[in-house]
């Protein structure tokens, strides 16, 4: 009984000091902000026909639809072209904010909106790896996949080397960006466009009192306790998005390992070469003749497909046999993306596969990053300033308070910390 009590508290102290993987929910962030902004980038000159004003599904049919089911959008808010194109772009800056991590808590709730908002205005446009995202988006949004390999882990590393030399830095930005967020929620409320499910609207509501709470905890709380409350809470929620995430992930892989199983086609070993050989996955047709000339490899390739499909969730228990077929799904995706032209779909499902990454392996591949990315810096530090002038009533070699190249700190009076964007 001991030993389980130890073992239980282990745990819950686990969940509850940190967020845990810091550096997969950050390869999650950074991985489906890029697949979106590339597919919105591609599809830029097609946007009219794909959501916009030009589609075959039109803005009354997506009306009708949405009536019956439900679902978010703020593009059926309007139908003028000025609206689309306004929300189009800004769909765009949203998921380049989310993808360098500036005001991550932010940004995850207005890239869920943009996917949301586009997608559900064009159901009939997407394929599988658009499902993924669009759950995906959903659940970033609980996470702090902010903590690295970000501008707020920059920013965050500045604000403690700030109140390390006795500085008190002040974030307004942050309550700012919040402030005209919830008067534009405010504003959709109030004028009915919030009606219909009341999942979306609930979140966005929930998420800025979360954000206005631990604004106010940190302005007005006499001592760190109520924070060190909400920053518990805080990482309790993002281990069971993490949580989530990752169960998502097994159950897409589970399924689709199962209805394989259940084909006459994967159980003969032939099904691999059919969509090789379809005209609209087909970008390079000699590249889908030549995998598919040995029947022996198409068999090889069709029974491993299904056997690593419905085994991996099984082995997320060991680490190696986990890490071997993890490699060989991500160069499944690869080949997906090339031989059958579906770079959206692929991306989006190693990125959905990266939660599973060890986290030594992350480390090691954002360092090669950092010192790649330091080795393009031209040689040579900064430029250094000179130190500010003595004052005219000063004797000349008189001593100065700051240091060269800095001017003196001046107070700053009454600042509180940063609410968590």
């Amino acid at each position: 009984m001991n030993r389980f009590s130890l073992a239980l508290s282990r745990a819950i102290a686990r969940v509850t000091d940190s967020a845990l993987g810091p550096y997969q929910t950050a390869v999650i962030r950074i991985g489906f902000g890029l697949t979106w902004l590339l597919f919105l980038l591609r599809e830029f000159p097609h946007r009219q026909e794909l959501y916009g004003p030009d589609s075959p599904w039109s803005w009354e049919l997506a009306e009708q639809l949405v009536a019956a089911n439900d679902a978010f959008t703020v593009l059926l808010w309007s139908d003028s072209r000025v609206w689309f194109e306004a929300v189009y772009a800004l769909a765009v800056l949203f998921s380049l904010l989310l993808l360098l991590g500036w005001r991550t808590r932010t940004m995850s709730v207005l890239f869920m909106v943009g996917v949301l908002s586009l997608q559900n205005r064009s159901v009939f446009m997407g394929d599988g790896g658009d499902n993924v995202l669009h759950l995906m988006a959903i659940y970033l949004v609980f996470t702090r996949c902010g903590r690295v390999w970000s501008l707020d882990a920059r920013r965050a590393r500045r604000a403690a080397e700030a109140r390390a030399r006795g500085d008190r830095p002040r974030d307004r930005v942050g309550p700012a960006l919040w402030g005209v967020l919830g008067s534009v929620l405010l504003l959709a409320t109030l004028v009915g466009r919030m009606d219909g499910d009341r999942f979306v609207p609930v979140l966005l509501w929930a998420v800025w009192f979360a954000q206005a709470l631990w604004w106010l905890v940190g302005r007005r709380a006499r001592t760190d306790r109520p924070r060190i409350l909400l920053d518990v809470v805080a990482n309790i929620v993002h281990n069971g998005a993490l949580l989530v995430i990752m169960a998502e992930a097994c159950l897409i892989y589970a399924t689709a390992g199962w209805y394989k199983v259940q084909g006459s086609r994967w159980q003969d070993g032939t099904a691999v070469y059919y969509p090789l050989h379809l005209e609209h996955f087909s970008p390079w047709p000699a590249l889908g003749d030549l995998l598919s000339a040995s029947g022996t490899m198409v068999m090889l390739v069709t029974y491993a497909t299904v056997a690593v499909q419905v085994a991996f969730p099984f082995t997320l228990f060991n680490r190696r046999v986990k890490n071997v077929l993890l490699s060989f799904m991500i160069i499944e995706h690869t080949v997906i993306a090339v031989v059958l032209g579906l770079p959206f779909f692929s991306l989006a499902m190693i990125t959905a596969d990266a939660v599973f990454l060890p986290t030594s392996f992350l480390r090691r591949l954002g360092g090669l990053t950092a010192r790649a990315r330091g080795s393009l810096r031209p040689p040579g530090g900064g430029t250094v300033l000179p130190g500010p002038r003595p004052p005219a009533d000063a004797p000349t070699g008189a001593p100065t308070d700051a240091p060269a190249g800095r001017a003196p700190a001046a107070p700053v009076p009454g600042g509180v910390p940063a609410p968590r964007t």
